[in-house]
């Protein structure tokens, strides 16, 4: 009973945030025909965007879209990004130079400049500004992670299995992001969607199970469920971490700090959960006996929705 009230809270909520995973990037790439010289060409990742960030580029350097002109200097100095964080989550920057190299920058409304070097390898602090606001955002907007997290939080009997369960979920996910950014290992994008939303409607059953009082292996050792799914969910986040970009000059420490953000919006998130279940107990809130079976069969539901509408989108090849 006690995990009843966040999980309906956060099934309200749903109903507003639920697409707001897909909050829209900008991408520029920036293309050297010759020595200073680029092409440009904007992409999104939402097909409603009409209007790209403004971007201001090196003072030495002259912008008339499509064609950037840094003469003899280059492309090096700082580079700003207007409009972050009020129609775009981010925006990336790849740059392809004449030599075969391509760099990747992120810019978000909380770190809009870069500071663009002949190396193309930026500054520690820098990459840590731009990447781990990106995966607490990530996190917090992926209401599918969070609602397999949050069920999860509900088979769970003690505060020491809910820390192991946690953990394991976090070692699991944290391995298969890094694997597949580095490029060891490669899945395609829908089915992992799809299998994450099966794993929701998955763990809602395994909750009606373990209320009802029947033998569920998910209540036994939740943190082994976490570590199987965790993997799966893992995937999802090296999808999202794939849209956005990685320097690369930088690959290391953004995988890493981009990791650093998922984890400390899943703590925030495991943190006002239990909050909320503290305030239930305090508050001695009375609810009606139907209440709990129906918010499960609600949050099986959502999983179920997501899994047949993803499964819809692979088989039509959209």
């Amino acid at each position: 009973m006690r995990w009843f009230l966040p999980l309906l809270l956060f099934m309200q909520l749903w109903t507003q945030t639920a697409f707001a995973h897909n909050t829209p990037i900008a991408l520029l790439t920036l293309s050297e025909r010759q020595v200073g010289v680029f092409d440009a060409d904007w992409t999104y990742s939402s097909s409603t965007i009409v209007n790209p960030p403004a971007p201001t580029f090196p003072a030495h350097c002259t912008f008339d879209y499509p064609r950037l002109n840094c003469g003899e200097t280059g492309l090096v100095g700082t580079l700003a990004m207007e409009q972050l964080g009020e129609r775009y989550s981010a925006a990336v920057v790849q740059i392809h130079w004449q030599d075969g190299r391509t760099d990747a920058y992120t810019l978000t409304g909380a770190n809009p400049t870069i500071t663009l070097t002949p190396t193309g390898k930026l500054p520690l602090v820098q990459v840590a500004a731009a990447y781990i606001p990106l995966g607490f955002e990530h996190i917090l907007l992926g209401v599918d992670h969070l609602l397999f997290v949050l069920g999860l939080m509900w088979l769970v009997s003690s505060t020491a299995m809910l820390v192991k369960t946690i953990t394991a979920f976090t070692i699991a996910h944290s391995l298969t992001l890094a694997a597949v950014t580095l490029g060891w290992i490669g899945v395609p994008e829908q089915p992992v969607n799809a299998a994450i939303a099966l794993s929701i409607a998955i763990v809602a059953v395994e909750v009606l199970k373990h209320q009802r009082g029947e033998r569920c292996l998910s209540a036994d050792i939740p943190w082994a469920i976490a570590f199987g799914f965790g993997l799966l969910h893992g995937f999802g986040f090296a999808g999202a971490l794939t849209k956005i970009g990685l320097p690369q000059e930088n690959v290391p420490s953004a995988l890493l700090f981009f990791n650093v953000g998922v984890e400390l919006g899943q703590l925030a998130f495991v943190l006002v959960m239990l909050a909320l279940v503290w305030s239930h107990k305090v508050l001695q809130a009375q609810l009606p006996a139907w209440s709990r079976p129906a918010t499960i069969y609600g949050m099986g539901a959502i999983g179920s929705f997501w899994f047949l509408s993803r499964l819809h989108l692979i088989l039509i090849g959209a």
